[in-house]
């Protein structure tokens, strides 16, 4: 049971700091939260649809992360980790095409 709580309070945290992360960007449009390099091809007038997209990528993997570690804790089952997968493979989706779309690639 200790490792189920250990795994609640580490996911729980990065999925808090995630959803955090993806408040801000779609709200404050916050770009300097994100590694220069992934916006250094986006134009001046796309900058707030971009941080919209990551924002929303952002939230969606933070909550996913978050409802991990609790479903994990609560059910002692495996079905957490589906949370995960389908939040992070949902969010990294999203932020491959943004990158795409406004930065012309990932890097």
């Amino acid at each position: 049971m200790e490792q189920y709580i250990l795994e609640m309070v580490i996911t729980s945290v990065l999925g808090v700091f995630l959803f955090i992360v993806g408040i801000l960007l779609l709200k404050k449009h916050m770009i300097s939260l994100i590694h220069s390099y992934h916006y250094t091809n986006v134009k001046e007038e796309d900058k707030m649809i971009y941080t919209i997209k990551m924002g929303k990528a952002f939230i969606i993997m933070g909550i996913g992360i978050f409802l991990t570690g609790i479903i994990d804790c609560i059910t002692t089952s495996l079905f957490g980790w589906l949370s995960f997968t389908i939040s992070f493979i949902w969010g990294m989706i999203l932020v491959v095409k943004a990158q795409k779309k406004f930065n012309g690639g990932m890097f």
